[in-house]
């Protein structure tokens, strides 16, 4: 049985679902205001490897994930620009797209925009005034009273007098208590006209966290089975939610809560706030990404960044450094070249063969990837040893879980990469065609005994970044090292 750690109750648990053989999973998504980087890599990948998995293992999955197209950077950034936010926002989800393309990530089955449910956030915010737990400030704010939910804290271990305001956005003069937040703001006189809606509180726009209580409602309704997201949603986004989804309808908002852990450098969380990011574009396009929505994914960069992430398990601290990337794509070549060796036969996976049970044991142990990566380069050796053929096609299936191998690996191989340590510079590299040529002038030089001028080719190749592999039938097998 599948068993997960859950942030609310701090211990791992089996996964129980409302509906038997379903789960109704919802992720808070990105703010459309910016180019994703590295940290975010690490959510996306995280909970499609959730969702991947769960398929796998025969549940029928509803995985929502939301976009947040209304907020105040969004505002800021749009008014920088002197654009509509729409526009601002749509080339934000395209590039967006782009990223989640390159890194192999299967879209949800439903993506909501905030923008498309203020009706249902203006509906929660009604019953929550029945309830007496929201209340308008003088400021003409609508805010939730924290100190009115009893069991606000319940997922962060918060208590309410170790919260401070500083913890949280800027105390507002219309809040009767600091810790209380904004559900609704009213709309101010310098803002644009497209950042507000009428409302019976008066033009304005919804705050942050009333947002996903709205779309999670109106597309899963309650309770969720799991709601996941990046490690700094625990508090105060998710804590929210909680108040006002339970505070407005009871019951549970979610069953099970899980958040990944953070992408660091040197010892900081990698964030735009601190200016420590890498963008994803960035680190896998194949040429300049520049700053257009869409661009060309380096394939081979991009399957190394999806398994760099992959192969450390979602709750661990993971840090980014030039090296650890270096690292992942000599380690995800190794596997692609078990598959070069070693033709995968076309197999179906048996659950019941001890690789692919040690693969699912590790999967059913809170998504211990780390530990179904161990399997597949156990496989590999396997393959390589006894020149296996199901060890390969093993391989590649069970790869094929994760959102890996299921590349040609000849093609995989003979792909540039940067991340390699002896890699000349991809300006530098040499075209396919020009290492064809070259290896049919060796191939002419070897069949006339021109042993000399054979070696002389392959140390020309050598030193472009090229390795050659002789193999039987006299044919020769290249990629790029």
């Amino acid at each position: 049985m599948l068993h997960i750690y859950n942030t609310l109750s701090r211990q791992k648990t089996p996964l129980r679902t409302a509906e038997p053989g379903v789960v109704r999973m919802y992720v808070c998504g990105m703010t459309v205001y910016d180019f994703c980087h590295l940290g975010h890599a690490r959510m996306l990948v995280s909970f499609d490897v959730v969702q991947r998995w769960l398929r796998a293992s025969g549940y029928q999955v509803r995985y929502v994930r939301n976009i947040t197209d209304i907020d105040d950077k969004i505002i800021r950034r749009a008014v920088e620009r002197g654009v509509p936010i729409r526009t601002l926002t749509e080339f934000f989800i395209a590039a967006m797209r782009a990223d989640e393309k390159a890194l192999g990530v299967q879209a949800p089955d439903a993506e909501p925009r905030a923008t498309e449910h203020v009706a249902g956030m203006l509906d929660i915010i009604r019953h929550l005034e029945n309830q007496g737990l929201a209340y308008r400030g003088g400021d003409g704010d609508v805010n939730f009273s924290v100190r009115k939910f009893p069991g606000y804290g319940k997922l962060s271990g918060k208590s309410l007098d170790d919260l401070r305001a500083g913890e949280r956005i800027a105390v507002a003069a219309g809040k009767q208590d600091p810790l209380d937040f904004v559900l609704w703001k009213a709309a101010k006189p310098d803002e644009p006209a497209d950042s507000r809606w009428d409302s019976a509180y008066g033009p304005g726009r919804p705050g942050w966290h009333i947002e996903c209580s709205a779309m999670s409602r109106a597309l899963l309704g309650m309770p969720l089975d799991i709601h996941g997201g990046g490690p700094d949603l625990k508090f105060p986004h998710h804590e929210n939610e909680i108040a006002q989804s339970e505070g407005a309808f009871g019951g549970t908002l979610a069953t099970t809560w899980m958040h990944c852990g953070p992408m660091m450098v040197d010892a900081e969380k990698m964030s735009k706030s601190l200016g420590n990011f890498r963008r994803i574009r960035d680190t896998v396009a194949a040429g300049a990404a520049d700053d257009r929505a869409d661009y060309a994914a380096n394939p081979r960069e991009s399957e190394m960044l999806r398994f760099f992430l992959v192969r450390s398990h979602y709750r661990s601290v993971q840090n980014y450094t030039p090296d650890n990337l270096q690292d992942a794509q000599h380690a995800l070549d190794r596997l692609y070249q078990a598959l070069l060796n070693v033709p995968p036969a076309d197999i179906q996976v048996d659950w019941h063969t001890p690789p692919a049970r040690a693969f699912r044991d590790a999967m059913d142990d809170d998504f211990n990837t780390a530990g179904a990566v161990a399997v597949l380069f156990d496989l590999a050796g396997q393959a390589n040893r006894d020149a296996d053929a199901r060890a390969s096609g093993l391989l590649r299936a069970l790869g094929g879980v994760l959102g890996l191998l299921q590349a040609d690996p000849r093609v995989y191989l003979q792909s540039p990469t940067r991340f390699l340590s002896d890699a000349p510079p991809v300006a530098d590299l040499l075209p396919a065609p020009a290492i064809e040529a070259l290896l049919a002038e060796r191939s002419q030089a070897k069949a006339a005994r021109d042993f000399a001028r054979a070696d002389q080719i392959r140390d020309q190749l050598r030193g472009q970044g090229v390795e050659l592999a002789d193999v039987a039938g006299g044919a020769t097998q290249w990629r790029r090292v």
